[in-house]
């Protein structure tokens, strides 16, 4: 879903661009017309005619997205779709969740998430120190993270994030 995320030049063309380039990850910086459209097309029944469905990717580099980077094949059964908004319960999304098999949901203590995602800010050169970082995740990700559990569609499958140290635990 990644792919999805709006381009920074769209985003500096929103009324508020500083808000919008510094909330990029919320839910309204990412094209879910567009994920809703992807989704759409590979519900669609297959033939032998049925051509390769192209989607985005998204360039850490660039630190934009990339059109028509990832080819799925018409012969792919299995797709597994990945992101943030997946299951918000908020239009297009929720639509684009209507046309999947299955939604599952990965959930992460929050103090694990918390440093990871001080470590990936620093890492990335998003913010200068661990101070920005902790500012960071209060006033953007935590905001998205509340605003995805808070209204939350109903999944299959609720998968703790800590089911590496879960396992490790049964093989001991």
């Amino acid at each position: 879903m990644d792919g999805y995320h709006l381009p920074r030049a769209q985003l500096a063309a929103m009324p508020d661009p500083a808000t919008a380039i510094y909330r990029r990850g919320a839910e309204f910086t990412f094209d879910g017309e567009g994920f809703y459209r992807l989704v759409q097309r590979l519900r669609e029944r297959l033939t032998a005619a049925s051509p390769t469905v192209f989607a985005p990717s998204f360039d850490h580099a660039i630190k934009d997205p990339v059109p028509d980077d990832v080819a799925i094949s018409p012969g792919s059964r299995v797709i597994i779709l990945e992101g943030l908004y997946l299951s918000l319960n908020r239009e297009p999304w929720s639509s684009a969740a209507a046309l999947m098999d299955e939604s599952w949901f990965v959930g992460v203590d929050r103090e694990i998430a918390r440093a990871r995602l001080v470590k990936r800010h620093v890492t990335s050169g998003i913010v200068p120190d661990t101070a920005a970082a902790e500012h960071r995740i209060l006033s953007t990700d935590f905001l998205n993270a509340d605003d995805i559990v808070k209204n939350r569609l109903p999944v299959q499958e609720m998968v703790p994030g800590n089911w590496r140290e879960l396992s490790q635990d049964r093989l001991d």
